[in-house]
């Protein structure tokens, strides 16, 4: 899935470069897909180490994070890592001590009225500040590159990308006044497949920076390229039945409900649906045969822990056994690195699964890819 969603990439968007982002999913076996296939990567400074250990070299590395510790802005600089973003005059000055020589985007705050995730609030310059922030970078002998935005994730509007590219292409001709040549635009992330349709229809690419304008393109997905291609495995470890007063479907007014307990939940892959419950919307299936004529029952899905808010889902389903395995599909995004060790239960294990033909191709890149 990761491959397929590269060519689909590559295909759509030729212009634009994505620089995977790692906070999305740091597992090693997609960080090394992604290298093979001459990907490249936006990182939090923690990650650094991770995706240089595997052959990431430091020119292919964003440290797309507007507010950094000057402690981190020292080791970026110490490992050779130029590129990062900054919305703020406090961060300027942070990275005039820590990394006087780093190759600087401004990122501004745009519309992300229509995205689930809005992000807007917390990171961008607005276009008020733009100019005082470019005029101050120029007096501090910083070297100012290009320009980035984020829609928020998962936006359903593509005038917000058209809108957003506009504004830019404003800033670089202030940024052009003050003395800067800017040559980099950052489309950032979010995207889960159809907003690159968006991006395609909205036009704003190629009226604002036509190819031949010298701008370099690049953006920021991270849930397109690994969403789909995860599945998670839950095993029913224990169940119990409880007598569920409400009106039942043959009148009754008792039915029964069941509770399954399984070895993950909102303190593992789950977590994500606690902070945003609404958008990440998904689908528990039995990993058998169901026939048409079983019983469904009220059903309750609780995590491992010993936590009673550690609910995962109320459900209609039919009647399953301790062993059995209820699957998760399109669970790559935002799961495995927000999980913890709560409560001793462990991070589940990843499989690895590659058709031979992708594994073919990946080895005619990389002779020696590995997936431990």
């Amino acid at each position: 899935s990761v491959f397929e969603k590269h060519q689909k990439w590559q295909t759509l968007l030729p212009r634009v470069t994505p620089f995977y982002a790692v906070k999305c999913n740091n597992n090693l076996a997609v960080l090394r897909t992604l290298s093979a296939l001459e990907q490249v990567l936006t990182v939090p400074v923690k990650e650094l180490e991770m995706v240089m250990s595997i052959g990431v070299t430091p020119d292919k590395i964003i440290y797309a994070h507007t507010t950094k510790p000057q402690s981190h802005i020292r080791y970026a600089c110490a490992q050779g890592v130029d590129m990062m973003t900054f919305d703020n005059e406090e961060e300027l000055l942070k990275i005039t001590r820590g990394h006087p020589n780093a190759k600087l985007l401004l990122r501004i705050a745009v519309d992300d009225s229509k995205s689930q995730v809005k992000l807007s609030t917390k990171f961008g310059a607005t276009l008020g500040t733009v100019g005082s922030l470019l005029k101050r970078a120029h007096e501090l002998d910083l070297d100012v590159k290009g320009v980035s935005f984020h829609v928020g994730s998962l936006c359903t509007d593509s005038v917000a990308y058209r809108r957003a590219i506009e504004e830019v292409h404003h800033v670089f001709e202030q940024a052009r006044i003050i003395g800067f040549q800017l040559d980099l635009l950052d489309i950032g992330g979010g995207f889960s497949g159809h907003e690159l349709e968006m991006v395609l229809n909205s036009k704003a690419l190629d009226e604002f920076f036509p190819a031949d304008s010298g701008v370099r393109v690049i953006a920021e997905p991270g849930r397109y390229f690994v969403d789909s291609a995860f599945t998670l495995a839950l095993n029913v470890f224990a169940k119990k039945k409880v007598w569920n007063m409400f009106m039942s479907a043959d009148g009754n007014g008792l039915d029964t409900m069941i509770m399954y307990y399984v070895t993950d939940g909102l303190y593992g892959a789950f977590g994500d649906i606690k902070l945003y419950p609404d958008i990440k919307p998904f689908v528990l299936r039995p990993h058998r045969s169901v026939e048409s004529t079983e019983p469904r029952y009220q059903s309750v899905i609780w995590g491992p822990t010993c936590d009673s808010a550690d609910r995962i889902m109320d459900v209609w389903m039919p009647e399953l056994n301790i062993g059995d395995w209820i699957l998760v599909d399109n669970f790559g995004a935002y799961t495995i690195p927000m999980s913890t060790d709560f409560n001793g239960f462990e991070k589940p294990t990843i499989y690895l699964v590659v058709t031979p033909q992708i594994w073919k191709m990946l080895n005619l890149k990389v002779s020696n890819l590995r997936f431990g």
